[in-house]
């Protein structure tokens, strides 16, 4: 390539480190200020964040294999399938009946488990008696007055110009079933989806509840709460079949006990009051009541066994939690960091700083160069 050819060629682009360097160095008290204003705002909402300490606890569910169960308990509920199934309950024993731990979010995120979670008790330090989770997030600890006021002033005032909703729909028999949750608990609804958390590990089955609040004692004690309610909710979910197999039984067993005595009654009444009678009247009565009495022994006693096996069953699928790492009280705080607020405020002060500097530089160069283009252009004319 020519020396001609070259000239013909646009200049390459170069950064002139040297010009940048020394314009960053000449709006360095800009970048300063700007770097002492991020400082002071990070400042200011690092001591409006309110406190919050974080209480844990880790258990693992011993779910119980299925081809451990007792084969004696199937086998034994296996005979009542047909009479059970005419009452529409099935007796067959489903060997995917277990709980996952991957659906323990949806039982922590359901209305009936939060709505438990808000009548919590929980000790606060300023106050002399304990308030539930809903009262503490409803009478006692309001929003931040900064945020309440300003970018919440819209809908403070929204709410009280409408007030609070309420519920229009008659209480029915189907209503009974339904949850209608006030403007206020679902506030306190949405808190709590924030402040519980839980975490599956698949691997190992491990479960992880987290929760936070203000105060380090008031934390753990929802989280204790929390856990045992979990434990319970996971318990009723498992045994519920166990438990409705146990109670048709029991129905049956209580029936065929009546049948019983009211059999064994008759059978011993008619043997007194026939006691020197050697009819044949009188012996064909009484074979029969010996049949219905050896009928109604032997309902009574199967029945009698099978309940029995029932009662081994909802024992068996009763889920059993080892507690790895029990609730402790948190002795530092989870959230703000507040240092690394401040940081992160004087690296975004830093930033604007720079492209402020290094941009009204560059807008000045740009506007020179398109000055004297234009010059250029007018002298050719």
């Amino acid at each position: 390539m020519t020396a001609e050819q070259n000239s013909k060629l646009p200049p390459e682009t170069e950064v002139d480190f040297i010009n940048l360097a020394r314009t960053f160095w000449e709006g360095r008290i800009v970048v300063s200020k700007l770097i002492a204003i991020s400082i002071f705002i990070g400042f200011f909402v690092a001591i409006l964040i309110p406190n919050e300490f974080t209480a844990s606890s880790t258990m693992v569910p011993q779910i119980t294999d299925p081809k451990s169960k007792l084969s004696s308990i199937s086998g034994g509920l296996s005979g009542l399938s047909g009479l059970a199934a005419m009452a529409g309950i099935n007796l067959n024993t489903a060997t995917g009946s277990e709980l996952s731990p991957s659906t323990y979010s949806s039982i922590i995120s359901s209305v009936p488990f939060q709505l438990e979670l808000m009548k919590t008790p929980l000790n606060f330090e300023k106050l002399d008696s304990q308030v539930t989770l809903y009262d503490y997030y409803t009478k006692i600890k309001f929003r931040n007055p900064f945020f309440k006021y300003t970018l919440g002033l819209p809908s403070l005032i929204i709410k009280t110009i409408k007030g609070e909703k309420k519920n229009k729909y008659r209480s029915t028999s189907a209503a009974n079933h339904l949850y209608f949750l006030t403007e206020k608990q679902i506030e306190v609804q949405k808190i709590i989806e924030k402040q519980v958390e839980i975490s599956i590990n698949d691997k190992d089955a491990v479960v992880l509840l987290n929760c936070s609040l203000p105060e380090a004692y008031a934390a753990a004690q929802l989280t204790y709460h929390a856990q045992e309610l979990l434990q319970r909710y996971i318990t009723e979910f498992k045994i519920e079949k166990a438990q409705s197999d146990q109670e048709f039984i029991q129905q049956r067993y209580d029936e065929a006990k009546k049948n019983y005595q009211a059999a064994q009654q008759q059978l011993a009444s008619f043997r007194d009051r026939n006691k020197y009678m050697s009819t044949a009247i009188a012996k064909t009565e009484e074979e029969r009541l010996t049949g219905e009495y050896t009928l109604v022994t032997g309902v009574y006693t199967e029945l009698a066994k099978k309940l029995e096996q029932a009662k081994i069953q909802v024992k068996e699928e009763t889920p059993v939690f080892t507690i790895i790492k029990p609730v402790s009280v948190p002795i530092e705080k989870a959230t703000p960091n507040r240092p690394l607020i401040l940081a992160i405020s004087a690296f975004i002060g830093l930033i604007v700083g720079t492209l402020l500097v290094l941009g009204k530089d560059f807008l000045i160069q740009t506007r020179d160069k398109w000055r004297s283009y234009n010059l250029s252009k007018l002298s050719n004319t």
